[in-house]
């Protein structure tokens, strides 16, 4: 009798357990990919908040599967992915898919951005106010930010002057830097962020574009001791997107979670970020006793800006050959640049 007691109890516990996982069970899984390390400052500051803003917001009805270091696609596919559901969410450089976004890509300029929160704010405003909206109808955005001043680290002599580049193999994130660094007279080499440890490593590249934040996060730290600061030389663009069928087809209470985790605030959050990152991975440098030169007067100074301001003006002219409103977009920018907060 005991035993047959004992039996039912364990059933009906079995029985309400199950009756609690299936009530707590999300109605809907996100699985969100990024390229960034899971001991990165940018997924553990940035992208982890974010989930768990969804999920608590959503009475946990909405989970967020995250997969850093490029796990489900490949950095430069990471959009696509997203476009054709192999993942639901992703935050990635637009960059990384050339001419595809080339609107977007003005905020990458030389003098555009001074701090990741100031371009974080430059860039989401161009896409609030439908300057650049029209490159991202097949997913749904999120929040778009960037990253600070991006520098150049090398790993066998230090840089002070354009002419020092020449002959330099240099990992360009994208074609517009690409092409600046080719007028300075260097060999860019195109490649995602997370292989730029073990081309280093390997000496087939012998200097990087990185903001200070991209030397921390990717431990680029350990092989560059020599650092070229040309303030407002560059700074990459970023998108944290969703896909737009999944976003649809949530019921209106349930997007309304993902509209509060949108937008300007999430731009400051990243752009945030991207400043506190940048002082540690400076930081991280002074300890090490690298050196760093710093140019006066950064992308300004009489031995750079020629050849910067012939960048600016090719790029700018290539989306006016292509009928695009580039000169406007980036007019804007530099408005928004100039009264968009730094901190």
């Amino acid at each position: 009798m005991k035993l047959t007691q004992l039996a039912a109890a364990i059933a009906t516990t079995a029985t309400m357990t199950l009756g609690a996982v299936q009530v707590q069970a999300a109605d809907v899984t996100l699985r969100f990919g990024h390229i960034w390390p899971a001991v990165a400052g940018t997924h553990k500051n940035i992208f982890q908040p974010w989930a768990d803003q969804v999920q608590k917001e959503s009475d946990g009805r909405i989970a967020v599967e995250i997969y850093p270091s490029g796990t489900l696609a490949k950095p430069p596919a990471q959009y696509d992915a997203v476009t054709n559901r192999i993942m639901d969410v992703t935050a990635t450089v637009q960059g990384y898919s050339a001419n595809r976004f080339p609107l977007t890509q003005v905020v990458e300029l030389p003098g555009v951005v001074k701090t990741a929160v100031q371009g974080s704010c430059i860039l989401q405003s161009l896409y609030d106010e439908g300057l650049i909206d029209s490159e991202y109808q097949d997913t749904h955005p999120l929040f778009f930010f960037t990253h600070g001043q991006g520098h150049l680290h090398s790993t066998d002599k230090l840089v002070k002057v354009p002419e020092d580049l020449e002959g330099m193999r240099i990992r360009r994130p994208t074609t517009v830097v690409g092409d600046m660094l080719s007028r300075l007279g260097a060999q860019p080499v195109g490649m995602p962020a997370p292989e730029t440890y073990q081309s280093a490593q390997r000496g087939v590249i012998n200097g990087i574009m990185f903001p200070w934040e991209g030397q921390l996060s990717f431990r680029l730290n350990e092989l560059t001791p020599y650092h070229t600061e040309v303030g407002g030389l560059y700074s990459l663009s970023f998108i944290a997107t969703m896909n737009k069928d999944v976003y649809n087809g949530l019921p209106d209470d349930l997007k309304q979670v993902i509209d509060r985790a949108s937008g300007q605030a999430w731009a400051k959050i990243a752009g945030v970020n991207y400043d506190q990152s940048d002082e540690i991975g400076r930081q991280q440098a002074i300890d090490k006793g690298d050196e760093i030169y710093t140019v006066e007067g950064g992308a300004e100074n009489p031995a750079w800006k020629p050849v910067l301001d012939e960048a600016t003006e090719s790029y700018l002219a290539s989306l006016e050959e292509k009928g695009l409103p580039g000169r406007e977009v980036y007019a804007r920018a530099l408005e928004l640049s100039a009264s968009c907060p730094t901190e």
